[in-house]
């Protein structure tokens, strides 16, 4: 039996990097195989990775060197950044950096850089319909990744560039739920200026990126954008209530009341959802649920991903 190529996945014990590292474990006949890196290989997600077989190695994005080590002798790599861990664009910029180089570095056949657009490329900082956030940001947890994608082209491995879509699973750990309004009734609040929205379980973003990586090289300097199911307000709110055993009614937020509500990162993901809502169309068929399902033929739509999470989901 020929050896397995390796995947170093960044980001192994969060959503995407532990969807994609679950996905090459449990396909025991395929050719890859999963290296976890992660910052604390003694971690608990980190051990329950390695209980499945998966090689747990040290790695961190802020440590050329350490990357260094994690990607030699692999065949590919997933890489993926995690701005909310401490909202700084520049430091997301040099980590994306970073790894960019450190794949051309370890030779690297097949890189998946999980990244959004650069928003700014659609809506300059002197466009007044989207405030300008920090300076020089109009949505700066997309710019920050999106910025960096020339880098990865440029001085990085043969790269395929993945573009994620909003995660459901926000409904159940970001306080995006359902709420109970004043006169008694239950409530959706997002701010979404009338548009549909693609979502998807963060877990098959990782499980997406594995159907890439089994498609090959093929797919290097291509953009694919990954959706569960691409739904309106109205539809998302209608299909928790059913699970939910309450009607629960939709109400579309304004951006500017969004953006100021004052939790950390509030205006940065107004400014988010205003700028899906201004592309529109053009937003969604960047985001396409039939080739999503072709990567990955157990991708979860919306009301497969309230059943399996129907315990998680609360009324707050």
């Amino acid at each position: 039996m020929s050896q397995k190529k390796i995947i170093a996945v960044l980001g192994a014990t969060g959503a995407q990097g532990g969807g994609l590292a679950r996905a090459i474990a449990a396909d025991t006949s395929g050719e890859f195989t999963a290296r976890a890196v992660t910052r604390n290989p003694e971690s608990d997600k980190a051990r329950a990775l390695a209980a499945l077989g998966i090689e747990v190695v040290a790695g961190d994005t802020d440590d050329p060197a350490g990357l260094d080590k994690a990607f030699a002798g692999a065949y590919g790599a997933f890489c993926v950044t995690n701005f909310w861990e401490h909202f700084s664009p520049a430091r997301e910029i040099t980590q994306a950096t970073n790894i960019a180089r450190a794949t051309k570095k370890a030779n690297l056949q097949h890189v998946i850089w999980s990244t959004l657009e650069d928003t700014r490329k659609s809506i300059p900082l002197d466009d007044a319909r989207l405030p300008t956030l920090q300076g020089e940001y109009k949505v700066p947890h997309f710019d920050s990744k999106g910025s960096v994608d020339h880098v990865f082209t440029k001085e990085g491995a043969p790269t395929t560039f993945l573009l994620a879509a909003f995660y459901w699973d926000n409904f159940i750990h970001f306080g995006m739920g359902p709420r109970r309004n004043e006169q008694g009734g239950v409530t959706l609040a997002m701010p979404l200026g009338g548009v549909k929205l693609p979502g998807i379980w963060a877990g098959d973003i990782g499980r997406c990126a594995y159907g890439v990586f089994r498609r090959g090289t093929s797919t290097v300097g291509q953009r694919i954008g990954v959706s569960g199911e691409n739904l309106s307000g109205a539809e998302m709110a209608a299909k928790m209530g059913k699970v939910l055993g309450t009607e629960i009614g939709f109400f579309d937020v304004p951006f500017d009341v969004y953006r100021g509500l004052g939790f950390p990162g509030a205006e940065d993901l107004g400014n988010m959802f205003q700028f899906q809502a201004i592309l529109g169309d053009a937003f969604l068929a960047s985001r396409d649920p039939k080739l999503s399902r072709e990567l990955n033929p157990s991708l979860l739509d919306f009301d497969a991903w309230l059943a399996a999470n129907k315990d998680k989901l609360t009324i707050a």
